[in-house]
């Protein structure tokens, strides 16, 4: 599109009319102003797999169910992991399946789990060209099917049997109080206060909850520290406003997300300029529209280019440069969200981001920490971190590795327990 010099097109793919934006007037047009039509989500092999046949509510098509001397450290692994133990813990109200290994480190049966998951998200909307020729579904003409299937299966190996074993402690009276989500979606009842989910919807609902949260914060995070080690001032300045809001006294708390301005910018400016992929959640259109004077037949997949928005040069100046004092307003607080859609970090509008505040809370407790608790510089004898993008994704070409020098008293570098 850069090369037609257009901010929207439309591509033809069997009977699916496909629009990519990339100008944020646009993009706000249709996730604000016309929200209501923009809201429904098409049918894809992956999205189909993965909710289950659809029993779910973030992926599902709209409808009324919606209203010392250093180590060096795999900064990939370590993001991926954390954002996999946070979302566990909430929901199964456990870090780990199996036994972590001596280090506190994930398991074997964590790394299985997280690779599947980051594998389902690499698959959820790529292009499956069963998606736009129906039928040649379940011919697995491309691969996808299976590779997408397997990881699911993984997923639910995993996740299924703690759910089936919390289902029969809340019947038999075993399980009287709520710890966790697992808890919270077992006890919904409806207005006749019977159960509002069935078994499939509780595991189905809660496999799309693991997936909606780990992908984001922690490919924000992982370009976020590529950029600062890179950068050593800006690292440096993030690194003494840690310093003067929190101390070396104690490790950085939820309660200090608010004050932690400068760390934000940086995890703003990460989004902006690096997001998880090239485009949004797609968004059919339920009816006829006009946007921004182009006409938008029914059925159309608009598809908002997070790539594209967020280096929009008629929204940013030096869209191309990590920058995160372009965020900084004199008394205003840094938020994660961008509401104008000049990026897209966690979605707007009726089928945005219900989860954001914790994407925002994770994503900032995670760069805080590691910049809290260690010293960061290239590994060996590297003069810098290598900034090249996959081919086929937007992460960094080989995981970010990093040699980190621990900075704060021992007792403040807790054991991981399970």
């Amino acid at each position: 599109m850069k090369e037609m010099n257009t901010d929207i097109c439309l591509i033809r793919l069997g009977n699916t009319n496909i629009i990519p934006v990339l100008d944020p007037a646009i993009a706000r047009e249709m996730l604000k102003r016309q929200d209501a039509i923009f809201a429904n989500r098409p049918y894809t092999v992956g999205s189909h797999a993965l909710s289950g046949g659809y029993m779910t509510t973030a992926v599902v098509p709209y409808n009324d169910h919606h209203s010392g001397p250093g180590k060096s450290v795999n900064i990939r692994t370590a993001t991926q992991h954390y954002c996999g133990n946070v979302i566990r813990k909430m929901m199964f109200s456990r870090r780990f399946f199996g036994e972590p290994t001596p280090d506190g480190g994930p398991g074997p049966m964590e790394v299985e789990h997280v690779a599947a998951v980051f594998t389902a998200l690499k698959y959820l909307y790529s292009f499956c060209i069963s998606d736009y020729l129906p039928f040649l579904r379940g011919m697995n003409l491309d691969g996808q099917e299976k590779i997408v299937k397997d990881a699911n299966k993984t997923i639910r190996n995993y996740q299924n049997p703690i759910i089936d074993d919390r289902i029969r402690q809340w019947k038999s009276g075993e399980r009287k109080e709520m710890e966790d989500l697992t808890d919270v979606l077992i006890t919904l009842k409806d207005s006749d206060g019977k159960p509002l989910l069935n078994a499939d919807e509780i595991k189905n609902q809660a496999a799309e909850i693991m997936i909606a949260t780990v992908d984001n914060p922690s490919n924000a995070v992982e370009w976020a520290m590529a950029e600062l080690i890179n950068q050593p001032e800006l690292l440096a300045k993030a690194t003494e406003e840690i310093d003067r809001v929190v101390g070396k006294e104690r490790l950085v708390e939820e309660s200090d997300i608010g004050s932690l301005n400068y760390v934000k910018a940086c995890a703003r400016e990460s989004f902006r300029l690096h997001p998880m992929s090239p485009f949004n959640v797609p968004h059919v259109a339920t009816q006829d529209t006009t946007v921004a004077g182009y006409f938008i037949p029914k059925g159309s997949h608009a598809m908002l280019s997070r790539y594209g928005l967020g280096r929009n040069p008629k929204a940013w100046a030096d869209p191309l440069r990590y920058d995160p004092e372009r965020h900084l307003k004199d008394g205003v607080e840094v938020v994660l969200t961008e509401h104008d859609l000049r990026f897209i970090s966690f979605s707007t509008g009726r089928r945005g981001c219900v989860a954001a505040l914790l994407g925002t809370c994770m994503t900032t407790m995670l760069l805080a920490r590691l910049i809290q608790c260690f010293t960061w510089s290239p590994p060996g004898n590297a003069r810098g971190i290598d900034l090249t993008e996959k081919e086929d994704e937007l992460v960094l070409v080989s995981p970010l590795t990093a040699t980190a020098v621990p900075r704060l008293a021992p007792h403040l570098y807790p054991t991981i327990t399970n």
